[in-house]
């Protein structure tokens, strides 16, 4: 293990990686089921659900593995959230255009992301996506860190852990229960989940803090411990007072792999006739979206989480940067052969930097917990949403401490920051987010007669920005 990953040289060891590599797959765990559920319109158990709930654990071990033995970096890889919604939509409106059914337009989508895939690899290959990371100013990198903390408390607090009941849902703590005037009327709104939403919300905050005193106390393992002592209440709490059994679905689970499911609906099926019937400029056009994103969210992820972990230089560049955008690629170009969305860097990475996880031994062991819920992953859906929500509020707070970074004086530091602060949790982008920044950045220098400061390639990808968002493609 020494020899691998060099685990002296980065003050680790093995039981804090393997550690770490478990606190992060917790967090993230919730994608196995989800990112089926989003692209297959919630179809449980359908031939191409189960091929997309194999194409998950699958092409997310595979980045992962590619990021711990050619990266030697703790980050995580899976199917990027808000990129499979909008695959979900491209796949629906090319059933549209072309009269195909869901699964054949599904499989004419995944020849979109298997193109992506190898324009990012021959980009990662040649340097330009590094040369990309570098063209971003300081002070918009300095900021990423805590606009994605504050993205992690947004989701901790409000997505993560949604309510439905027979009002409706799904229900969030920030926006139903503590964005209502008052109790009485979140309950009412809320009807028979009001109950579930008090016991998440109190699930949320015990592992908050124990989290918090655990890690005060340097408990290495605090955010691993924080989220199974929420866990626990969280099951207790159903037993209690919803009178609901937590692991009833256990009972009825089925541990075989469904194989044969994926091998007939995702692994290798690209309807590239599919993709072509859609029109050149339609099929150019996405592929450049779903590269843009993919690219800035990956990018943000990156510099991000490696700032909150040390593993940048005073100039704000992660070391290896090349190799983890390989692993990047690869884990989408994985995703497309087997059947899923773009394979991104997930910020839930940030809990396992947290949990002391410094090289590619915690993505290692988060990437074989993947390839494990093939067989387990009926007890990977048993974790509840609010323990994981503890976590990622936890990281969040810890991340936007990177503010003290910046330097107030400056408005062209100030500016994009504050703009990206607002813009990823509103959006639920972080490459929204840099890309406002960019383009905060590079307006205050041209009308401030600084615009030599801008490079050329930071000029670039504003205007890049612009045409995105006012074109809305």
């Amino acid at each position: 293990m020494e020899k691998i990953f060099k685990l002296q040289a980065n003050g680790t060891s093995v039981r804090t990686e393997l550690l770490a590599g478990l606190t992060t797959f917790m967090t993230m765990a919730y994608i196995i089921a989800l990112n089926p559920n989003l692209l297959t319109g919630f179809a449980t158990g359908t031939p191409l659900w189960n091929g997309v709930f194999l194409a998950t654990c699958i092409a997310s071990a595979v980045g992962m593995f590619v990021m711990a033995f050619l990266a030697n970096k703790p980050f995580a890889m899976a199917p990027g959230m808000g990129l499979n919604s909008f695959f979900a939509v491209v796949v629906g409106n090319i059933a549209a255009m072309t009269s195909l059914s869901y699964e054949a337009s599904f499989q004419a989508g995944l020849c979109i992301i298997l193109i992506e895939g190898i324009i990012f690899l021959a980009l990662s290959v040649l340097n330009i996506r590094e040369k990309i990371v570098d063209a971003i100013p300081l002070g918009v990198r300095l900021g990423i860190a805590p606009a994605i903390g504050l993205m992690l408390m947004n989701i901790g607090f409000g997505s993560n852990a949604g309510i439905y009941s027979e009002n409706g849902g799904p229900f969030y703590a920030m926006r139903d229960f503590f964005g209502a005037l008052t109790a009485g009327t979140a309950k009412t709104a809320m009807g028979s989940g009001y109950n579930a939403m008090v016991l998440s919300v109190v699930t949320m905050f015990i592992g908050l803090f124990v989290i918090v005193i655990l890690a005060h106390k340097g408990v290495k393992a605090a955010v691993l411990l924080g989220m199974l002592v929420a866990a626990v209440v969280y099951w207790a709490g159903s037993f209690a007072f919803l009178g609901v059994n937590p692991f009833a679905s256990l009972a009825t689970a089925s541990f075989v792999p469904p194989f044969a499911d994926m091998a007939a609906t995702t692994l290798f099926k690209f309807n590239f006739q599919g993709f072509m019937d859609m029109g050149v400029f339609t099929a150019v056009t996405l592929i450049i979206t779903f590269c843009i994103i993919d690219m800035f969210d990956t990018i943000g992820t990156l510099v991000g989480t490696a700032t909150r972990a040390g593993m940048v230089d005073k100039n704000g560049k992660m070391p290896q940067m090349k190799a983890a955008l390989i692993a990047d690629a690869v884990g989408t170009i994985a995703g497309s052969l087997t059947g899923t969305s773009t394979v991104t860097t997930f910020i839930e990475s940030a809990s396992g930097v947290e949990a002391g996880g410094r090289t590619g031994l915690t993505a290692l062991t988060t990437g074989v917990l993947f390839l494990a819920c093939i067989f387990i992953a009926p007890v990977a859906a048993i974790i509840p949403a609010a323990a994981t929500s503890a976590a990622l509020i936890y990281v969040g707070v810890l991340m936007v401490g990177g503010l003290k970074k910046i330097d107030f004086d400056k408005m062209d530091q100030v500016l994009p920051v504050s703009l990206m602060l607002i813009a990823m949790p509103i959006s639920g982008s972080i490459g929204h987010g840099i890309g406002l920044g960019l383009i905060a950045y590079t307006v205050l220098k041209l009308f401030t007669g600084k615009a030599k400061e801008v490079s050329p390639l930071t000029a670039v990808l504003s205007v890049l920005f612009l045409v995105k968002f006012f074109l809305a493609v």
